[in-house]
């Protein structure tokens, strides 16, 4: 691994300026990664309050800046408390130690965490005025309210179970995620005092929803109305505890260390991850929620029985488990949502008769989803199955999700005689139980599974199919920025690729042998894999703009990717910046490079996108001699984002794009609309902070959606003959702020 650049001098040198010119003598030159991912999900909670959305959607993004949180405590937090108690003081990039990570962690929770309650609040005033209706502690219809207590006592009552919190019965265990109720009870006969808990099964919903005809028999009319399971069981609590008192009760959740760690002498891989996913869901107490009014004797009792130390404890007087709220999100009300969209299926193949392999054959061609359909590859790999002439299929699966059309087709192929091989990444965090249930049904259907390597993950997304052609092979390819997931791929923007360029086939299967059979793969001859080479491409590529641009010549770097977070990339851009050249970054979520500092990165501008859709497609591309945008751009795309663990401790790759057509494609249409956008689109400021780009542009253009652009307008590589290239809006870089 190279030098940094701010290690070795070359900021100053190339600049002619101290590196850290425009910093404070206490602040450093990079931003903390974990600070960094909650100023991201402040960016999706920020859009619960965008009034230009409809309701429902607003929702959504409530429930979805819950479901972050919690991964990100399960994770990450779970990792620094881990440090910390080990007494592991090994700093992170901006020089905080675990501990103080976690103290300034715990600060922006409890501001997070309220700012959710006060939007949840808004929003449930909002829904109730558009006819859907949460009810809590507040009183019920009669109709509701019979048909509510009758539902408790037929279809909750006989599933939960109270148990005595006391010495003669153990604490009871609480998973991972798992939510209860603790009540504090006089029993009538003898005024004794004790303490029940009631766990929450994790197979019921969160919600309840009366049917339309209970509410419709009342009202006239429609309207929706729920109760939250915790609020079902509190309002009828007493048929539970017949001869008691209830003198109290308080709802908890319980966030635990779900981080999954393998060694890397383990013997079988599929038994250990079996054991580690079981382990999980017992890992140490990470977060505890509570109701602002929990009773404090049943506090003490859970915090002592939970053991909870490091944990964050988190008190609110609103919802809890803000997650949740995806359920009355998918209420069937079209007009509180999103107009429906259906991808396009790419003009190229139809005019082949929807044959993949004739379409690729003819010309590459690269697939931009969700605007375009997912489809098209599922269609590649059944196809594939299906054609006689194909011998052999090999498949990277790194989340497939739970109904996977493409593992099927494999299925089928494996079934049908062909030779199939199927890398199965079993580290796929989350991911786990799944990929292990569909490696087994892979290899019972005599698919070759592999698992990779113990202590990489295979994050690349590549599919290859031989096929027998006259008398000889052809190998035609499938590259994607994305997973082979068709549930993601309808909301994820990424890039599928698809090739029949024998180089391109022969460094995919070198890249098959690297993974299954740990072959080095050796004289590649377009492909760039981590951890084998990318980073070296990556740094070569910005060392050249930097000769460019120290020579007088045009010099550039644009960017689009999820996360920045890794040091020597940082420096490298740093060294960029420094030079003169100008870098444009398209950063979805963790940044941890700071722009705009003088002597350090006066020349980069990072940009961050929230919108309709998760942007997660990787594109890096160079100026190479020329003004961006320009024919003559070095342009790749890739599965890596640019952190360490994507560049040393995983399988990825960085395909250079090379087609002239899908070179504009991915230029001139996916990056500089992203540049361009200003509707959806938040400034990095030098602080760290975030503000949004004015949705009037600079110059007084109009505004620009990039998710309405691509919406509403063809791709260039899948246009096909049958559109004219004047159905393609020509974007120009005068046009926005990205200038």
């Amino acid at each position: 691994m190279s030098t940094s650049p701010i290690e070795n001098g070359e900021l100053s040198e190339a600049g002619g300026a101290s590196p850290f010119a425009g910093l404070g003598p206490d602040e450093s030159p990079y931003f903390n990664r974990e600070l960094s991912w909650l100023q991201f999900n402040q960016r999706v909670l920020a859009e619960a309050c965008n009034e230009a959305y409809p309701l429902l959607e607003r929702l959504r993004f409530l429930s979805i800046s819950g479901s972050n949180l919690d991964e990100f405590m399960m994770i990450r937090v779970a990792g620094l408390v881990g440090q910390a108690q080990r007494g592991i003081e090994r700093p992170s990039i901006d020089g905080l130690s675990p501990t103080q990570q976690l103290a300034a962690i715990r600060d922006k929770l409890a501001e997070l965490s309220a700012r959710q309650q006060r939007i949840w609040r808004t929003l449930r005033d909002a829904l109730a005025s558009a006819d859907i209706h949460v009810a809590d502690e507040q009183r019920v219809k009669p109709a509701a309210h019979n048909w509510l207590k009758s539902f408790f006592l037929e279809e909750i009552l006989p599933i939960i179970t109270p148990q005595a919190l006391d010495p003669a019965h153990p604490f009871p265990f609480v998973q991972n995620e798992g939510m209860g109720l603790l009540f504090t009870l006089t029993r009538d006969a003898d005024k004794e005092q004790l303490i029940e808990m009631v766990l929450i099964p994790s197979a019921l919903p969160r919600f309840v929803r009366v049917p339309d005809e209970v509410t419709a028999a009342e009202t006239g009319g429609g309207g929706a109305l729920y109760i939250s399971i915790a609020s079902l069981i509190q309002r009828y609590a007493a048929a539970l505890f017949p001869g008691f008192t209830i003198q109290g009760d308080g709802l908890f959740r319980v966030l635990r260390d779900s981080d999954i760690e393998i060694e890397e002498e383990a013997e079988d891989l599929v038994r250990t991850f079996r054991s580690a996913i079981q382990r999980r869901r017992r890992g140490q107490v990470i977060q505890l929620e509570l109701e602002e009014d929990f009773d404090p004797a049943a506090e003490d009792v859970l915090l002592e029985q939970l053991g909870v130390h490091e944990a964050a404890v988190i008190k609110t007087d609103g919802m809890i488990g803000i997650d949740g709220l995806a359920e009355i999100a998918s209420e069937d009300r079209p007009d509180l949502k999103f107009d429906a969209y259906s991808p396009r299926f790419p003009e190229r193949v139809r005019e082949h008769d929807g044959d993949a392999f004739s379409a690729i054959r003819e010309k590459d061609i690269i697939i931009h989803h969700p605007y375009e359909s997912f489809e098209v590859v599922v269609d590649f790999i059944r196809q594939a199955a299906a054609d006689p002439d194909v011998v052999a299929i090999k498949q990277t699966l790194y989340r497939a999700g739970s109904q996977s059309a493409v593992i099927n087709a494999l299925i089928e192929a494996a079934e049908a005689g062909k030779s199939v091989t199927a890398v199965v990444e079993l580290k796929a965090r989350f991911d786990e139980e799944q990929n292990l249930k569909w490696a087994s049904k892979l290899e019972r259907a005599g698919v070759q599974v592999i698992y990779g390597f113990t202590d990489w993950k295979t994050h690349a997304k590549v599919a290859m199919v031989v096929r027998r052609e006259g008398s000889s092979f052809r190998t035609y390819c499938h590259f994607g920025t994305g997973n082979y997931h068709p549930v993601t791929a309808k909301i994820y923007t990424d890039l599928s690729f698809f090739t029949a360029d024998p180089k391109l086939g022969r460094d995919a299967a070198k890249m098959f042998n690297f993974v299954t059979g740990y072959v080095e793969p050796h004289a590649l001859e377009r492909i760039h894999i981590a951890p084998i080479d990318l980073r070296k491409e990556i740094y070569r590529r910005i060392d050249a703009e930097i000769a460019d641009a120290q020579a007088g010549r045009p010099a550039g770097i644009w960017m689009k990717c999820n996360q920045i977070t890794d040091e020597g990339i940082i420096d490298r851009l740093y060294a960029a910046s420094n030079a003169g050249v100008t870098i444009e970054l398209l950063v979805r979520g963790i940044c941890c490079l700071r722009p705009g500092i003088a002597g350090l990165s006066e020349n980069i501008r990072v940009k961050s996108i929230i919108g309709r859709f998760l942007e997660h497609s990787r594109i890096y591309a160079f100026a190479n001699g020329a003004a961006m945008p320009s024919p003559k751009a070095a342009v790749y795309i890739s599965s890596a984002d640019l952190m360490s663990r994507n560049l040393d401790r995983r399988v990825e790759a960085l395909i250079p794009i090379l087609n002239r057509t899908i070179h504009d494609q991915v230029l001139q249409q996916v990056l500089l609309a992203n540049m361009l956008d200003t509707e959806q689109s938040w400034w990095l400021n030098p602080d760290g902070s975030y503000s949004r780009v004015e949705s009037a542009m600079e110059g007084g253009g109009k505004p620009f959606n990039c998710h309405r652009y691509f919406m509403t307008n063809p791709s260039l590589s899948g246009r096909g003959g049958a559109l004219e290239a004047g159905a393609v809006p020509k974007l120009s870089l005068r046009r926005g702020a990205a200038a």
